[in-house]
């Protein structure tokens, strides 16, 4: 069992010299509503007025709440989404998310992070 402290879930927030987002959860994160508000707060602050794509490494993430998912859907300043992950059940919550959500931008599940990156890098 992964423990957590009681106050948020802090995600990993980076941008590549690309210009894409990289945003990184710690290993058996339960994201909530307040650490994906948290999150897409932190997104809008790096980009200002640019609208950049973001990589989303959900690999190691356990539980996304109902209340995170909702978040999530809520337009930002990412462009694009693509989700990283590596197991089945990774595909699971992501196509959950990705069937039940109104996405605000394209997103895609990727298992390689390489062909997620040349998503992401794509111009249309």
């Amino acid at each position: 069992m992964t423990h957590q402290p009681a106050d948020h879930v802090k995600g990993d927030l980076s941008l590549d010299e690309g210009g894409i987002l990289q945003l990184r959860w710690p290993r058996g994160a339960s994201i909530s509503e307040a650490d994906a508000q948290s999150a897409m707060d932190r997104v809008n602050e790096m980009c200002g007025s640019t609208r950049r794509p973001m990589l989303v490494d959900m690999a190691t993430t356990e539980k996304v709440s109902r209340g995170a998912r909702a978040v999530f859907g809520r337009p930002c300043q990412a462009s694009r989404i693509a989700l990283l992950g590596s197991s089945p059940v990774d595909k699971v919550m992501a196509n959950f998310a990705l069937g039940v959500s109104r996405l605000p931008c394209p997103t895609r599940f990727f298992t390689s992070r390489t062909e997620a990156m040349t998503w992401l890098a794509r111009d249309d």
